[in-house]
């Protein structure tokens, strides 16, 4: 674990496995921080290079207070890239992480060997979605973490609190910690985010989709629109019962999905399976 600075930021990002093995830069989703993928470091590192690191205004990075794009957070992953001297790498975003996946794709191909797409979408949101995100990033911003709010979010990328109490119980905190400009900031990257429905089908790397059949956050529709519209698509993995943050919630049944297509290099296409 180790900070770079770069891009005005103090980069918090995590180097695990062997330097020589075939390097995945896991990016985590709006609200997270690197920690989400501890299942995932734990289960590839021993046959992978496994990377990890805290996007602006999350986790333990140190962000500048200033505004930032998507193209921000891939510029920061493509500078941590060339930090550690990966010169191509395999992506793996989860919902916001995948929206900087996909650009990154678009804006640096020469540096992706494969895509692994989890809960996120290649469209914008409708009007009526950005309404409520900007009245959520309102309500945080004036008055903080209150409990409707807390409740709405949680239950939307988590899951119902009844079943996954200890995640709930994991990220309060971490969400508690986070100030009304981080929030303003980061949220307003995912409401502003540009249109890069009509580009996708120029992205020509390997992809694997990861989505679960429950999920809140992103419709399970955004995944099989994914699958359905990349030229390269080999899976597209539906987790039965797993709602937005199935990476963690449903881990093992993601590794076993993960572990299964990147050991067969990629090479296969157009399937779907259920988990």
């Amino acid at each position: 674990m180790a900070y770079l600075e770069v891009n005005n930021q103090e980069l918090f990002y995590a180097d695990h496995g062997d330097k020589s093995a075939p390097p995945i830069l896991f990016l985590h989703g709006f609200l997270m921080n690197s920690e989400m993928f501890d299942a995932q470091v734990a289960f590839l590192s021993s046959n992978y290079r496994v990377i990890t690191i805290d996007a602006r205004a999350f986790g333990k990075t140190k962000w500048d207070g200033e505004p930032f794009s998507l193209y921000d957070l891939v510029d920061d992953a493509i500078s941590l890239l060339d930090h550690l001297s990966i010169e191509k790498v395999i992506l793996a975003g989860m919902s916001q992480g995948g929206y900087v996946a996909l650009r990154a794709a678009l804006k640096y191909k020469h540096r992706i060997n494969g895509l692994v797409l989890i809960s996120t979408s290649a469209v914008v949101d409708p009007i009526t979605v950005k309404d409520i995100y900007t009245e959520s990033r309102d309500v945080w911003v004036n008055n903080g973490l209150v409990p409707p709010l807390h409740e709405g979010l949680m239950t939307g990328i988590i899951g119902p609190k009844v079943k996954y109490k200890m995640y709930w119980d994991k990220w309060t905190p971490e969400w508690k910690k986070r100030t009304g400009e981080e929030i303003y900031h980061a949220m307003n990257a995912l409401i502003n985010r540009d249109d890069i429905e009509e580009f996708i089908k120029e992205i020509d790397v390997p992809s694997l989709i990861i989505h679960g059949d429950a999920d809140q956050g992103i419709p399970y529709e955004a995944g099989l629109f994914l699958h359905n519209t990349l030229q390269k698509s080999i899976g597209m993995i539906s987790i039965e019962g797993g709602c937005h943050a199935s990476i963690m919630t449903h881990a093992d049944s993601v590794n076993a999905s993960l572990l299964y297509y990147l050991e067969n290099d990629f090479t296969k296409t157009r399937e779907s399976s259920r988990y």
